[in-house]
């Protein structure tokens, strides 16, 4: 067995569960548990279930699925005395096509073919609430962005989350009151993709396990209140490769660099669909507030779709900005890191370059420049996403699946809309919405 799989300690620590955790098509953490003493049998031999009612997954006529645990990702949940990990599913001793996490490690194999390593540092967003027996939400604190005083209600919970984070292998790095009431926003040191992906799962169940423990809900849901601003998840991207960092040019960013945003740029009306996944998603995405709608970059310039931040030594980076925290990272780093190796491949230039305000451009000045919109509505991703060959490939045999339970998603909400006499394209946040997506 390999010695990273052994759990040194366990029997003094009294470990006796572990909990074997992968996501569902839509990211939500799903898994079972096993008495600790089965870890070695889940690491070599894979513990077996049956994965029909998985969203994503195999339908009931064929749904006999491996669970085989990754030892470089083992964890204890310290206020629950039990140890967690994640791992990859397996059908017929074969990588399981629809597994969110193999996916993602079968396009960073493609890149490190490419001679890349991609790394990513995520900003997830949320909120803190007091809530009743209905969806009346209240909001614990009036703070905004970067108070530190009376205001802010939760610090003392923040300063919680991030001395809870080390155990599971995050480095809590700046912590701050966002924007909205009740906002918040916990920064974790960048990682190799796969294990950030792995990160931004661990962080959004930390954050909603100890506020849940101090009486409160956390959720990490894009828009959950019609007028306050939005909860994003701001992913800083680069590449590496040889050990040092490939976007750093002789004069800022480099060449593989620039075709790498263009890539992202030109597929970013399909990426929305991966990175924007849910219908609440576009009520985030509306001009007025930091969220991106327009297809555009700047070195400086925050109402771009990308943003190429002030950087240092080996901090070449871009900031792609329109991604949220609904998202499943596995398949959204997947379809990113995809649509930017394209436009590597193609040696592909970025356009829309602006540095002023595009919201408030006008109309004409946006054509002038180039500058497209993002889709408006979950219902608009998915056509885009039909179109692009590119994304399609980023989730491989998946996208069928991926296609069917999204449609299936946007159909019932606009049945919703039509049952209740609202319009398609209503920007209020409904009760449909906070039912389906408040605990994402």
């Amino acid at each position: 067995m390999n010695e990273s799989a052994k759990l040194v300690g366990v029997g003094t620590k009294g470990l006796r569960f572990l909990q074997l955790i992968f996501v569902d098509i839509n990211g939500v953490p799903k898994g079972m548990e096993v008495p600790i003493g089965r870890y070695e049998e889940a690491v070599e031999d894979g513990i077996p279930f049956d994965g029909s009612s998985i969203p994503g997954f195999q339908g009931i006529e064929d749904s006999d699925l491996i669970f085989k645990a990754d030892p470089s990702t083992y964890a204890e949940v310290p206020w629950e005395g039990i140890a967690r990990v994640y791992g990859y599913i397996y059908k017929d001793e074969k990588p399981y096509w629809a597994d969110p996490r193999g996916i993602l490690k079968k396009t960073l194999e493609k890149l490190e073919k490419e001679g890349f390593k991609a790394y990513i540092g995520p900003e997830p967003e949320f909120y803190l609430f007091k809530k009743n027996g209905t969806w009346e939400l209240h909001l614990p604190d009036s703070g905004g962005y970067f108070d530190i005083v009376t205001l802010d209600k939760a610090r003392e919970l923040r300063r919680e989350i991030a001395l809870y984070m080390p155990s599971f292998g995050l480095v809590p790095e700046v912590l701050h009151h966002e924007v909205g009431r009740a906002q918040h926003e916990i920064d974790f040191r960048y990682d190799e993709a796969l294990r950030t992906a792995d990160n931004v799962v661990s962080f959004k169940y930390i954050v909603k396990s100890i506020a849940e423990m101090r009486g409160f809900h956390a959720t990490f849901m894009p828009k959950p209140l019609y007028g306050f601003p939005g909860n994003g998840m701001h992913l800083h991207i680069s590449l590496w490769k040889g050990g040092e960092n490939a976007f750093i040019g002789e004069e800022g960013l480099s060449e593989t660099a620039l075709h790498f945003m263009a890539g992202i740029l030109k597929h970013a009306k399909a990426l929305t669909a991966l990175t924007n996944p849910t219908v609440n998603s576009y009520k985030r995405l509306v001009p007025g507030y930091e969220a991106p709608v327009y297809i555009s970059w700047g070195y400086r310039n925050r109402s771009a779709l990308i943003r190429i931040p002030a950087f240092r030594g080996n901090g070449a980076r871009i900031e792609y900005r329109c991604p949220d925290p609904s998202a499943n990272p596995y398949l959204a780093f997947s379809a990113i890191l995809m649509a930017g190796l394209d436009g590597i491949k193609r040696k592909l230039e970025p356009e829309a370059y602006v540095e002023t305000n595009v919201y408030e451009m006008s109309e004409e000045d946006r054509e002038k420049l180039g500058i497209e919109t993002l889709p408006g509505s979950l219902g608009e991703a998915l056509e885009e996403l039909k179109k692009d060959k590119v994304v399609k490939t980023a989730l491989g045999d998946a996208y069928q699946n991926f296609m069917k339970y999204k449609e299936a998603e946007w159909e019932a909400y606009t049945e919703y809309l039509e049952s209740k006499g609202l319009p398609e394209d209503t920007k209020n946040v409904t009760e449909w919405e906070l039912e389906r997506y408040f605990y994402v």
